[in-house]
């Protein structure tokens, strides 16, 4: 496999079956993240390859995985339970391919949640953090912060990267969640960008610079945690 092309996979998932994995590992790297997506699309939308591209850039595999629901072709999300399994087999299948690498998983939107949600019932093994593309603490509209309350069971660093237009995670409730996790949580705020990291452009910027900034945020943060500390 050459550096940087995506190595087709299938991982059992339980009694959801098989589904479709994608597997890039650059020759340097040091770590990989067990990559989940969102709700509404899958492994191979762009901004989940446009991310998977420039982790390996910066020496981190990456292991993107199908939900059971969108292997199917289904727009309903899977059950939690279900989910987690998926989450759970993603990660034993990444502890294989990539044995010896550092593990951190995770997600965008609702591949993040369900990661985070199958953390705290049971620590995924050999996973040492947690990293959220844009956690959905709550749905458009309706500020709360019950979905957070599951990550005060979480006992491994996270980072939190989010959007300060994000629509689904007010900062004036993201904001005091963090600091209730004190040095176990990391947030990186992505000034004027949205839940999809999408900036206007009167912010002066464009979606490649704002995706370059997450992507070395979260290289910094493994290094962190690579000496064995959460970023405060």
């Amino acid at each position: 496999m050459k550096p940087g092309s995506p190595q087709q996979l299938q991982i059992a998932v339980g009694h959801a079956g098989a589904v479709s994995a994608l597997l890039i590992r650059p020759a340097n790297a040091r770590a990989c993240f067990v990559f989940a997506h969102g709700a509404g699309a899958g492994m191979t939308h762009a901004a989940m390859e446009a991310a998977a591209h420039g982790l390996a850039e910066r020496g981190v595999a990456t292991l993107r995985y199908q939900f059971p629901y969108m292997e199917k072709g289904s727009k309903r999300p899977d059950p939690p339970a279900v989910a987690h399994t998926a989450v759970r087999a993603a990660v034993a299948e990444a502890g294989r391919c990539c044995a010896g690498l550092r593990l951190i998983a995770g997600g965008r939107s609702f591949g993040g949640r369900m990661t985070s949600q199958a953390q705290a019932l049971s620590p995924l093994t050999g996973v040492d953090g947690l990293a959220f593309f844009g956690f959905p603490l709550h749905p458009v509209g309706k500020p709360s912060d019950d979905r957070a309350r599951h990550l005060a069971d979480i006992k491994i660093p996270m980072l939190f990267l989010q959007g300060t237009e994000d629509k689904l995670a007010e900062l004036v409730l993201l904001e005091p969640v963090v600091e209730r996790l004190g040095r176990m949580a990391t947030l990186h705020l992505v000034r004027g960008a949205d839940h999809s990291f999408h900036v206007p452009a009167r912010s002066g910027r464009n979606d490649r610079e704002v995706l370059r900034e997450i992507l070395d945020a979260f290289a910094g943060w493994i290094e962190t945690i690579k000496a064995g500390k959460a970023a405060s």
